[in-house]
Order: structure tokens, then C-alpha cells, then sequence
């Protein structure tokens, strides 16, 4: 089962939207685990203080070191072989390719950074990998470890009703995903593509790759190119 752990400074964030939807009745069966700890609870004065000034000086606070590593000792001891994750902006982007490995294990400890940041010797100490959802700060680590969470209990064994829906979506091919429709045939004076309509499945799927690859390369040539490079060191067009 997968686990996860999170370590923050508002463990009543959780778990928010992770507790409706997909996510939130594989939850409630028992398909995965949430467990959000409240890093304050290893402090050791009476402030519960969990930051200081940065170092050569500087605007905001920087989580201490002692305590964030005792925060994820008592949660993820020496014999606990879970990814430590640290959402971080300055993090090697998120992409499906390591939310498909993530959800293949056993969970992970992920850390939500606040403030300007987390001591990084820490980081180095106790071996956090950065991971990041995009590039813009948010408040906290938060609502991006939810994301991360959200991806990976999405592709967990029976927590999407058909499976084979993930196999298609964007970024599983390296491509994005295909233009999509539904009831009724025609909507405002827009049909239905007649292909789609037509029952012949291989045309189908020529056009629907056809519609992927014309998307990507317009939306995002950077997927468009790695893709591209790909299929020409495997001799495909």
C-alpha cells in the first residue's frame, strides 16, 4: 500500500482535496494512507520555534536544521526506504515519467517547505530530493504536495474505474492528450467530428494521434521536440 507522510507546519491542510474524489474514496477503502505530522511537535522550547534568521542576512526565516531532522527522523527512521521529497520551487520539474515511478513504491516522505526555505544542510544531510510543480513560489509546500499526492494515487491499481484511461492521457506518450467529445452530436452549431463517428477504429486512433501530435507541436514545442527526437532514434516518423 501506497504511503504517504507529510511533514508541515499546518497538518489541518489535509487531507483537503485529497479526501474527495478518486483520491478520497481510495482513501476511505484503504487503497493508500495519509499521514500528516505537524513539524512544531519536535521543537523543544516553549515557543515551539521551528526557524531563524538566514545566515549573512536577509529578508524571512529559514527552517532550522536540528529540526526539521529530527521532524523526519521520527517519521521516516534509517530502515524506511521512502523517497524523502521536498517541494521546492528550485526543484527538478514534476512530469509523469517520476510520478509513474513514485507510484510503483511504497510511498514517500515529502517535507513542505515555508518561509525562504529549509537549511540546506539538511537537505544534503538526510538526503531530500527537490520537487518541483512548476515555476511560480507558492505560500508553502502544501497544496504542491498535494498535487504531487494526487498524481500519484490516480495511477495506483483500482483507484481509476478503467485502467486503460491513464495509458492515453498527456504526457503518457510524451505527446498531449487528444481533443475529446461527447453527446449531444451537435452543440451550438459544432459537430462531432464524423470520424469519430464512423466505427472504423483504426482511423480512429490515426486521428486521434494525428489531433495529439498537431497539439503538442503547437502548444508545446519543447514536448514536441523531445518527441520527435525519440521516434527518429527508433527510425519511426
Amino acid at each position: 500500500m501506497f504511503r504517504a507522510t507529510v511533514l508541515t507546519l499546518y497538518p489541518e491542510m489535509f487531507p483537503g482535496p485529497l479526501g474527495a474524489s478518486l483520491a478520497g474514496r481510495a482513501l476511505e477503502r484503504g487503497a493508500w494512507s495519509l499521514e500528516a505530522r505537524n513539524i512544531r511537535d519536535v521543537a523543544t522550547d516553549r515557543h515551539r520555534t521551528v526557524d531563524d534568521t538566514p545566515a549573512g542576512g536577509g529578508a524571512g526565516m529559514v527552517l532550522k536544521p536540528d529540526i526539521v531532522a529530527a521532524a523526519i527522523d521520527a517519521a521516516c527512521p534509517a530502515d524506511d526506504t521512502r523517497p524523502r521529497l521536498l517541494m521546492s520551487p528550485r526543484g527538478k520539474p514534476l512530469d509523469q515519467t517520476r510520478v509513474r515511478a513514485l507510484s510503483a513504491g511504497d510511498g514517500a516522505l515529502i517535507l513542505c517547505g515555508r518561509f525562504e526555505g529549509v537549511d540546506e544542510r539538511v537537505v544534503e544531510a538526510r538526503g531530500l530530493e527537490e520537487v518541483s510543480i512548476g515555476d511560480y513560489v507558492l505560500s508553502g509546500g502544501e497544496l504542491a504536495a498535494m498535487v504531487l499526492i494526487d498524481a500519484i494515487v490516480r495511477l495506483l491499481p483500482g483507484v481509476m474505474g478503467n485502467a486503460e484511461s491513464g495509458d492515453t492521457e498527456s504526457f503518457e506518450t510524451g505527446l498531449l492528450e487528444h481533443p475529446h467529445y461527447t453527446r449531444p452530436q451537435e452543440w451550438e452549431g459544432h459537430a462531432i467530428p464524423e470520424i469519430l463517428l464512423s466505427g472504423d477504429h483504426g482511423r480512429i486512433a490515426k486521428w486521434r494521434l494525428e489531433q495529439a501530435r498537431d497539439l503538442t507541436r503547437r502548444r508545446r514545442p519543447d514536448l514536441w521536440e523531445a518527441y520527435r527526437a525519440q521516434h527518429l532514434e527508433k527510425g519511426k516518423p
